[in-house]
């Protein structure tokens, strides 16, 4: 057992930044927060083994230290472990895109986040509950995932995919760039069969891109969803099409001030439970999934909101 908080750090994050700069970073937070206990990730989903691992050590709060990725990570171990109840997170923004604590009004800036956590404020979040096709295997096996922020498919899962594969030697800006790119020229539109709660009829949409939110923002400042709050028990799908792949990219560019929604290609509605379906095979290996800003999976795909299922501190 330990009382210590648990700080999981991803030193990638940043640029790479954090990880050189992890001895100050420590000890700026323990001046503020008191003894941690520090833990590194080394690859993709490491979080999740940590935050599982800290509730089982009793830990009453664990700290991502990162980007978007890192707290939902932090987040899905909780929940997978049971002790969501007992075991608060918090976090320390190090990331580039810095979504999540966007919609939470939180101000970039360290000592702002280490106010918030040592003030003891804490607020209910929902969390999303996500069941997909597992991508790297070819036997039909699924994945359960659980989600804080946004999870999207179509051409944001794709370009994640050339992100993670693709070299970042001219830095992270010029990696989506050319992942943009690419993604764009891959890209097909969906035709997918949803299956909402509430509805007695399947909603058939023809989609670059769906977005199931709980927050407002991704793709590092997207505002997709401004009417999406995350503790009101509901999500706000968006689904976004467009006549031609460069109408849609031309399109795009109007996310990031949310006026989107007055396009007559974007589809918005409410639900607290949904299923998605891929009805043609020839979009399959391209329509995927990003979770939290993390290429991952593909259709079909399952999700229900739980609301209220974590204690954010800050």
């Amino acid at each position: 057992m330990s009382s210590k908080p648990l700080c999981v750090v991803n030193p990638r994050s940043g640029g790479g930044r954090t990880g050189q700069v992890l001895g100050d970073l420590r000890a700026t937070i323990e001046r503020a927060l008191g003894e941690i206990d520090l833990a590194v990730t080394e690859r993709p989903q490491h979080g999740i083994e940590f935050a599982e691992r800290g509730v089982r050590e009793g830990r009453s709060l664990i700290i991502a230290v990162g980007g978007d990725g890192t707290f939902s990570e932090i987040v899905d171990g909780v929940m997978r472990s049971g002790g969501a109840g007992a075991c608060h997170v918090a976090l320390i923004g190090q990331g580039t895109g810095g979504d999540f604590r966007k919609t939470l009004g939180i101000e970039h800036r360290l000592d702002r986040y280490l106010d918030a956590i040592a003030s003891g404020r804490t607020r209910s979040v929902d969390v999303g509950k996500a069941t997909f096709r597992d991508t790297a295997k070819q036997d039909g096996s699924r994945i359960e995932r659980y989600f804080v922020n946004i999870l999207s498919a179509g051409m944001g899962g794709l370009v994640d995919q050339y992100v993670a594969t693709g070299s970042r030697a001219l830095g992270p800006t010029a990696a989506y760039f050319v992942a943009s790119t690419k993604a764009l020229l891959r890209a097909r539109a969906g035709q997918l069969l949803c299956h909402v709660d509430g509805l007695a009829v399947p909603v058939r949409l023809r989609s670059y891109m769906i977005a199931i939110c709980n927050g407002q923002y991704f793709g590092s400042g997207m505002h997709v969803a401004p009417m999406a709050k995350v503790d009101d028990g509901v999500f706000e799908v968006v689904s976004m099409d467009a006549p031609s792949k460069l109408a849609f990219a031309a399109f795009s560019q109007k996310i990031y001030k949310g006026a989107h929604l007055r396009s007559e290609h974007v589809r918005h509605f409410s639900c607290k439970r949904i299923t998605v379906e891929l009805e043609n095979e020839d979009a399959r290996d391209r329509f995927l999934l990003d979770v939290d800003g993390e290429p991952i999976g593909g259709l079909p795909l399952e999700i229900e909101v739980v609301p209220g299922a974590i204690t954010l501190r800050g």
